[in-house]
């Protein structure tokens, strides 16, 4: 039995009276482990009372950061809705500045708000730039660790790992707390990067910044991430030897430890310790990584109940969670639930997002209902303002599988007549259905245009499909298709990697 240490009458729905739920506050931190923290709430006595509770910082395992949904709404949403959609395409720090001198001076309370807003829709080039502007008005604003954690945090992730440790390098020795370097953990952890990640942490132990258990959770997120899961039992044992508390983040992460080595009975008994632990209560995500666990062990029964479960513990705040819930149901196969899904997530919240509509969608796409997907795929089209090229990839990639080329082309010239910009990957989808429909010219042009794409950065040809090309190539003796392709792959900083050097060379071998 799944629970087999809390009588109930059914496996997955033991829980605990309420009364011993502790309010959880999630905190703005920079550093973030991929699980959900839970939430309740105490009702004060007097209006006095809940007027200074609305006041406190939450500090759990949030190093100090501030929890900024406690403060009542100000003007601010104007002005990040101002940033947010780039005003007349002008740079944050000249909004900010207009809105500084014009509209009413801005406090630090502010400006950490639009950051964290910008950060919570993944908009960190923006949420950057406004550190960068307060960084540079360091007089008005002081920025503490905290704020320094997290512009950290968004360096990495919009300049690169480099800046960052240049960024970690350059703080006063003072702003080295456990703050920052946990910021600089979670940078290298995020990037996969084992010895400075192991070597951080190990800096952290010798500091006395490894006793809390935001760093161990990091840690352990860490080797499940990179497909060493046995090491997570080690963490777990020297945070119960160093008297680490275990929080709901611990546990999941170890149930997930438990999933990725496909060990059911483990992950059983490391969850019925989580019910026994009064200090900890299981929340959506646990359910849903048990589910997911089910599904892999092809145990629908039990995954099913384990997403009702994670239904019960759905507050509404949080929109990844019905995420999780359609991507399941999803893979279980149950096309009313994701709709009755989807019907419940429109119905909570006023505005759904690209990411929601991109959940859905390849949801739908997994359970094969293409019409009710073009349907959807035509609602976001009707009604958004800002043309994702993710979203309606998800439709072209589908059309490309299936090798429907006159529907590929379609979809795409009508996102592009409403304004929207394909990004590299959207023109190499298109390129792949021209490939399987043999259109050699009309393929290589993609990968072209894919190249021209000012965001493609980080975009490199898929080596399937550079190999297609080149042994059509081949075949016709296309020596001018073959230096277009290969101008592509030079551009894009392929002519070094080995195996695109492998296919360049076989192509040059069969041209001598």
């Amino acid at each position: 039995m799944l629970l087999h240490l809390v009588p109930s009458s059914s496996p997955i729905t033991a829980a605990r009276p309420s009364t011993q739920r502790r309010p959880c506050v999630a905190a703005a931190a920079a550093v973030t482990v991929r699980c959900a923290a839970s939430s309740s709430s105490t009702p004060s006595s007097s209006a006095s009372e809940a007027a200074a509770a609305g006041k406190q910082v939450a500090k759990v395992h949030s190093y100090g950061a501030v929890d900024y949904e406690r403060r009542a709404p100000l003007r601010w949403s104007t002005l990040y809705r101002r940033i947010a959609v780039g005003h007349g395409g002008r740079p944050v720090g000249r909004t900010l500045g207009t809105w500084d001198e014009g509209e009413r001076r801005l406090d630090k309370w502010e400006l950490c708000r639009i950051a964290k807003e910008l950060r919570k829709f993944r908009r960190f080039n923006l949420a950057l730039q406004v550190y960068d502007w307060m960084t540079e008005r360091r007089d008005r604003f002081p920025l503490s660790s905290s704020d320094m954690a997290i512009q950290l945090d968004l360096i990495a992730k919009v300049r690169g790992v480099s800046h960052a440790e240049k960024y970690f390098e350059e703080l006063h020795d003072a702003l080295k707390d456990k703050r920052t370097y946990g910021s600089l953990l979670n940078v290298y952890a995020q990037a996969m990067m084992k010895e400075k990640t192991e070597g951080t942490f190990e800096q952290m132990r010798k500091k006395g910044f490894a006793s809390d258990t935001l760093p161990c959770n990091v840690l352990m997120n860490f080797y499940v991430d990179v497909g060493e899961p046995d090491k997570v039992s080690a963490i777990i044992d020297e945070m119960k030897e160093r008297n680490v508390s275990f929080d709901v983040c611990t546990y999941n992460i170890w149930i997930k430890s438990c999933a990725a080595k496909q060990d059911a009975d483990e992950m059983e008994r490391v969850f019925n310790q989580m019910i026994a632990d009064l200090s900890v209560i299981a929340n959506w995500t646990t359910y849903t990584t048990l589910a997911s666990m089910y599904i892999k062990l092809g145990n629908s029964e039990k995954a099913e109940e384990c997403l009702k479960e994670a239904e019960k513990r759905t507050t509404g705040r949080e929109k990844k969670c019905f995420h999780y819930l359609i991507t399941l149901y999803s893979h279980l196969g149950k096309k009313e639930e994701v709709y009755r899904i989807w019907n419940w997530y429109k119905a909570t919240f006023p505005t759904i997002h690209n990411l929601g509509y991109q959940e859905v969608l390849s949801a739908l796409v997994r359970i094969g209902d293409i019409e009710g997907a073009e349907l959807l795929y035509e609602e976001w089209a009707s009604k958004s303002s800002s043309f994702d090229p993710k979203t309606m990839n998800i439709l072209l990639a589908w059309y490309a599988r299936e090798g429907l080329i006159t529907k590929s082309e379609q979809i795409l010239n009508r996102f592009v007549e409403k304004g929207g910009n394909p990004k590299p990957n959207t023109w190499e989808i298109l390129a792949t259905a021209y490939l399987k429909d043999n259109k050699i010219s009309e393929a290589l042009s993609c990968m072209e245009k894919a190249t021209a794409v000012k965001s493609a950065s980080k975009w490199k040809p898929r080596p399937t499909n550079v190999e297609s090309l080149l042994a059509s190539f081949k075949e016709k003796n296309d020596t001018e298709g073959a230096d277009r392709l290969l101008s592509v792959l030079t551009s894009r900083g392929c002519a070094e990697d080995e195996e695109y050097k492998s296919l360049i060379n076989t192509y040059a071998f069969a041209g001598t």
